[in-house]
């Protein structure tokens, strides 16, 4: 059995087997007398020992460092019932414990625990996971960074390009008007000559206007 498929049970003494996860609990084996259960989770909490960090008087350490400690030891296990033994076993295995935090209670779970791994022969190691898998996590990170920021910028060229051609329609439009004005004066200006024209070709002619005969005085009667 493997370090990382030891659970403990809230509620429930010892350790235990997680053999399946169901939606509303899971199917246990006690490392103590092989029993075989299902638990709910609506009733109890389940909590992976290598997921178990104790307090120290620096940072937490996980619940391995401290069970590694113990196996490394030479000192006797104590009476898991006396309180006094338990603190002066971890203050020479593992000084480092913060003792205001971790209770009596936790130092006398550990001592429990700790004979139960040894009477199952589990090593007390963690889970680590494939190198290779690590190394493609890190390269799919990497790749996937710089995709927003392309987007971005491609979203600034097109913005700036729409502002550029939004100044260059209205110049367009202003040169179409101006254009008009001078043109439509033109067309005026051969309507003035088409009238003059007349008078200029009577004057070429030599064209006079004819005098006005005078009229005849009526005889006077004698």
């Amino acid at each position: 059995m493997e370090y990382n498929k030891v659970i403990a049970v809230t509620g429930l003494p010892g350790l235990y087997e997680l053999l399946s996860s169901k939606a509303d609990g899971a199917i246990v084996r006690a490392l103590d007398d092989k029993t075989t259960r299902f638990v709910s989770s609506r009733i109890h909490n389940f909590s992976h020992l290598e997921s178990i960090e104790v307090y120290t008087v620096r940072d937490n350490v996980n619940l391995v460092d401290v069970l590694k400690a113990m196996e490394a030891s030479s000192e006797k296990l104590p009476d898991d019932k006396d309180n006094a033994a338990l603190k002066s076993y971890f203050g020479k295995v593992y000084p480092d414990l913060d003792f205001d935090r971790v209770y009596s209670s936790d130092l006398k779970k550990m001592v429990k625990w700790f004979s139960v791994l040894k009477a199952n022969d589990i090593e007390i190691k963690l889970s680590e996971a494939p190198e290779e898998e690590a190394e493609e996590a890190e390269v799919e990170v990497v790749e996937e960074k710089p995709a927003p920021k392309k987007k971005a910028a491609e979203k600034a060229e097109t913005t700036a390009k729409k502002s550029e051609e939004k100044p260059a329609a209205k110049k367009e439009a202003k040169a179409e008007v101006e254009e008009e004005k001078p043109k439509a004066k033109k067309s005026a200006a051969p309507k003035s000559e088409e009238k003059a024209a007349p008078k200029k070709k009577a004057e070429k002619a030599g064209e006079e206007p004819a005098a006005e005969k005078p009229k005849k005085a009526p005889a006077k009667k004698k």
